[in-house]
């Protein structure tokens, strides 16, 4: 937790009056609570609560107090959860910059997963918003391919198409980000490509091409690259009073799926880099769906400790915050496992001091060497 920027953190808590009626479970509190939910996987409020208030001794320490389920439970449904949204960004900021690697490219990936919520307590604020795959809430996430942190989380409701929420994004020249065709808006493409940033999507089935130049392809990749062309949109009008403002040229590069007979069609700006180069980038778009696998097996995404849309939103919000800590954790310390190892260790020792008990067990050693030079020994 020394992870925390808690002056930071404090002056959000000012901000948004978050400890307004709080006589003794404040934000801070709130906080502990839901991380130690997180790292230690719990099932339900009242494991939570037998599990905290165990440790007694600890919470000096950590500037908390023993926790009742009743007051977490009744803080996470009332209190906004725009507080841990703040940190979220602060944190993704943090990580970002400590752990950027100045020679990596700059590699974003653009996506969003569903999380489901159905049933009672659920169905009165999820019902509205549903679309015909998701009743719940929609996660997007702007993930930094080169740091594995994200760096930009938008929480809506599953009827958001993804393009609207990557339109909202602010685009970084030089770098290179990556999505499925779920973020085809060619005007949005047009918006990337004035400011210096470069893109690798698939177009849509049924989009109009005029092909300007066919490129040829290397012989050793032909079993992968099927075609590579440098391509124009055909309609720059294509009707509802919309206009397609792209009027440069694209790329089009085809590449083979083993496991599908239909090909991948990828569209991009890049008309510089080896069509081989694109394929592998579009093909890194698969770290993202490893990081939603991991934070939905790994913290409690799954499993909700409470079913107003607050309780929700906070619980999502804390499982961003554990894994960016995490992630910092590993990084402050030098670990070089992976983060499951570096989670999985910390579940087992979270509340050992490690420096203390190493400097209690060299004293107790001191004292039985003491004692051994004064006692003689029994055989000589």
């Amino acid at each position: 937790m020394k992870g925390v920027p808690w002056s930071a953190f404090d002056r959000i808590v000012e901000e948004h009056n978050g400890n307004r009626y709080a006589k003794s479970f404040r934000c801070r509190d709130q906080l502990m609570a839901m991380m130690y939910a997180q790292l230690v996987s719990a099932d339900s409020l009242r494991t939570i609560e037998a599990g905290f208030n165990q440790h007694a001794s600890h919470h000096y320490h950590l500037r908390c107090s023993a926790l009742r389920r009743s007051t977490l439970s009744e803080a996470n449904t009332r209190r906004d959860p725009a507080i841990f949204e703040a940190l979220v960004r602060i944190l993704m900021s943090q990580a970002n910059r400590r752990l950027r690697k100045e020679t990596a490219e700059l590699l974003y990936l653009l996506d969003s997963t569903s999380l489901t919520l159905k049933g009672k307590g659920f169905d009165d604020w999820t019902l509205a918003n549903k679309n015909r795959f998701t009743q719940g809430l929609k996660v997007h996430v702007l993930y930094s391919a080169s740091e594995e942190v994200p760096c930009h989380v938008e929480i809506t409701a599953p009827n958001v198409n993804d393009v609207e929420e990557g339109r909202k994004l602010p685009i970084q020249a030089g770098a290179t980000y990556v999505f499925d065709k779920g973020y085809c808006h060619f005007n949005w493409w047009h918006r990337l490509d004035e400011q210096g940033a470069r893109f690798v999507s698939r177009y849509k089935s049924n989009v109009a091409l005029d092909v300007v130049e066919q490129r040829p392809l290397d012989a050793a990749s032909t079993q992968v690259i099927l075609g590579d062309a440098v391509v124009r949109f055909q309609n720059r009008c294509p009707g509802g009073r919309r206009r397609n403002e792209y009027a440069k040229p694209l790329r089009r590069i085809i590449v083979a799926r083993s496991d599908k007979e239909t090909p991948l069609v990828l569209a991009t700006n890049d008309l510089t880099s080896p069509a081989e180069r694109i394929a592998q980038l579009y093909k890194d778009r698969w770290q993202i769906e490893l990081f939603f696998k991991w934070i939905k097996q790994h913290l409690k995404l799954k499993k909700w400790l409470g079913r107003s849309e607050n309780a929700v939103r906070t619980q999502i919000l804390t499982a961003l915050i554990a894994y960016l800590l995490v992630a910092l954790y590993k990084a402050a310390h030098g670990l070089k496992e992976s983060l499951w190892i570096v989670l999985a260790t910390l579940r087992t020792s979270l509340f050992q001091r490690f420096d203390t008990e190493r400097e209690i067990a060299r004293r107790r050693q001191g004292e039985r060497d003491a004692l051994a030079r004064l006692q003689p020994e029994l055989f000589a």
